[in-house]
């Protein structure tokens, strides 16, 4: 109808700006460097010591979105153990321990341990920083047990594979074989400054752990091979 006021619509508020609007692989982007920048403050300076905001700034973040993603400080911390257990069991997963020979597959894993502590020193002090809290924000964990639990299904798999073809001994327990793998190495690494002053030897040197790596797999084989 002429000279009729149209009404019209208002326009559809815009979506509050905030974490909640990120797009997905933005999100999970900011979510993997607040992780990342964590694991180094965390793993430099312990839960008490590690702050927040460094985290965020090296994150390129802010602390509203750490808090949004994660909730509280110690969930962030837990989160980061879980993130580097992670990142080591898939990597053994891609050993594919069971499709090689039972001797090939142990030493394989015990090579993995030394190397992988010499590549990622980071893990080392998060687990040290743990153990000293008796792991209380690990057993919070509902990933950590599955984890764990495939890994030593696939030893036990490598180890009956091994004994029923005659080259291992019998008996063998996977998880203290594994754990005696893991300390061989970790020992190493996490004590390497005292022994290299008590001892007066650089064990850091890449010589001194060529030696050690190949000290570590003598004791494991010498140990698992039938006699």
């Amino acid at each position: 109808m002429a000279g009729a006021t149209t009404k019209l619509k208002k326009p559809a508020a815009s979506a509050k700006a905030g974490p909640a609007a990120e797009p997905i692989r933005d999100a999970e982007r900011t979510r993997q460097a607040l992780l990342a920048a964590a694991e180094v403050e965390f793993s430099t300076k312990g839960l008490a010591g590690a702050r927040v905001d460094v985290i965020a700034e090296q994150a390129a973040a802010n602390k509203r979105m750490l808090y949004y993603y994660f909730g509280s400080k110690e969930d962030l911390y837990l989160a980061v153990l879980e993130r580097a257990y992670g990142a080591m069991r898939e990597t053994e997963r891609g050993l594919n321990l069971t499709h090689l020979d039972p001797l090939d597959a142990i030493r394989t894993l015990v090579e993995f341990k030394f190397d992988y502590c010499q590549a990622h020193k980071q893990i080392i002090a998060l687990l040290a920083g743990e153990n000293m809290l008796g792991a209380k924000h690990l057993k919070r964990s509902k990933r950590l047990r599955d984890m764990n639990l495939s890994l030593v299904d696939s030893l036990r798999a490598v180890l009956d594979a091994g004994e029923k073809n005659g080259d291992f001994r019998p008996g063998i327990d996977p998880l203290h074989l594994y754990i005696s793998m893991s300390a061989l190495s970790y020992f190493y690494f996490s004590n390497s400054a005292t022994l290299s002053t008590a001892f007066d030897r650089p064990l850091v040197s890449a010589a001194e752990q060529k030696l050690r790596r190949a000290h570590c797999v003598d004791v494991i084989m010498s140990y698992v091979t039938a006699k």
